[in-house]
């Protein structure tokens, strides 16, 4: 363990100066997980995956996807093509290492930001595109892996109870070797839906994980105003659950505990919180303006230890990649974003009823007559029967 991350391995203990002093009934503390650290040195015993190069290739072909569909996006933006986007950059081994974790049979309770890990679950780019394009068809995932994932949501914090009631069915229904995993960022640990979902995780022993993808920034609230706590881990303690701290830039440490904490649950060892700690290289949305919020200087030093430069040294050291082979990565990768672009900005606009059709399984008489009047007035001849 690196001196410099001894400080976060801490007991957390509550005391008062108003009151004598008594026995300690209870202390808790946050481990920290890393592999790799910013100098890509390895630091732990590396877990039986790190020794697989194909595996370590595949995340580094993963997060080098969607770091260049980050800037493609941004200038599908810029070009009037796309309304709004949530951009991963610089939080690809989040996404990557936690959904690699993920068997056919579990559940993914995505959040908006999750691009990386629903590309890893295997939608595809033109449909996360169709979905941040006002389409819903991008949440009809083809995929059979998919059928029983959720989409992608916008409210902040309400995925967290979704999955804890899929969790809930899931040990009702006594399913074996099945697991819940779900995603949030900082400051949707701010909402009560969090303390409600890590709540009744705790108390009902539910087979979920909830990682953190603590980007630092909650829009252009940092995480020093909205919360006291050292570490977003530690409010794991509130619920009963198991609380941990994972380098977020460090894919292996990531994929490590989020592959140890899916086994837990999965033999009904109850749920666990992971924060993976990293930072935020693009703007909250493609709407923002991060330079009004954003100190340059840490930004700049957060650049220079974002997850694919790690991975890369690793990989080099290897003799894995070399710059021609990244050369060959980075033409198929291209090749792949511009034939997925392509089919977003070809497939032909929803029909204006269609917006009703993902709200209920049976719209109710009052919704059904909305639909029926949004479709007689863009389409007068239009068969409602």
């Amino acid at each position: 363990m690196p001196a410099s991350k001894k400080s976060l391995l801490k007991k957390h203990e509550t005391t008062s100066s108003l009151l004598p002093v008594a026995d300690t009934i209870a202390n808790f503390e946050i481990r920290y997980v890393q592999f790799l650290n910013a100098q890509a040195k390895i630091v732990n015993e590396l877990p039986d995956f790190a020794n697989d190069n194909d595996c370590l290739l595949e995340l580094y072909r993963v997060m080098k996807t969607l770091q260049m569909f980050d800037h493609k996006v941004l200038l599908l933006h810029r070009m009037g093509k796309i309304g709004t986007y949530t951009g991963t950059l610089g939080q690809e081994a989040v996404g990557a290492g936690t959904a690699s974790c993920l068997r056919n049979e579990d559940v993914f309770v995505p959040y908006y930001r999750s691009a990386t890990d629903l590309y890893v679950r295997g939608v595809k780019l033109h449909e996360i595109l169709l979905y941040w394009g006002g389409d819903e068809r991008g949440s009809n995932f083809d995929d059979p892996r998919l059928k029983h994932d959720l989409p992608i949501p916008i409210s902040i914090g309400t995925q967290l109870l979704h999955a804890a009631g899929v969790a809930t069915a899931i040990k009702l229904r006594k399913q074996k070797d099945r697991a819940v995993l779900t995603m949030t960022g900082d400051g949707g640990t701010s909402e009560g839906d969090f303390y409600e979902a890590i709540n009744i995780a705790g108390a009902w022993n539910l087979p979920m994980v909830i990682v953190i993808n603590n980007n630092q920034w909650a829009l252009s609230e940092s995480n020093t105003a909205q919360t006291a706590c050292q570490t977003l881990a530690q409010k794991a303690i509130a619920g009963g659950i198991e609380g941990i701290q994972v380098d977020g830039n460090d894919v292996i440490a990531v994929k490590a505990t989020t592959q140890t904490a899916l086994e837990k649950a999965r033999n009904g060892g109850g749920p666990t919180l992971i924060e993976a700690v990293t930072y935020r290289l693009c703007a909250h949305t493609t709407i923002d303006n991060m330079d009004s919020y954003v100190d340059k200087q840490k930004y700049n030093s957060a650049a220079e230890q974002e997850p694919l430069i790690r991975l890369k040294k690793l990989l080099q050291t290897r003799e894995l990649l070399d710059d021609s082979k990244e050369r060959e990565l980075e033409l198929a990768i291209k090749q792949e974003i511009e034939s997925e672009v392509e089919q977003f900005l070809q497939t032909p606009p929803p029909a204006p009823g269609d917006m009703f059709d993902y709200l209920y399984a049976s719209l109710p008489e009052r919704v059904a007559a909305q639909r029926d009047e949004v479709i007689q007035r863009e389409n007068p001849d239009a068969d409602i029967s």
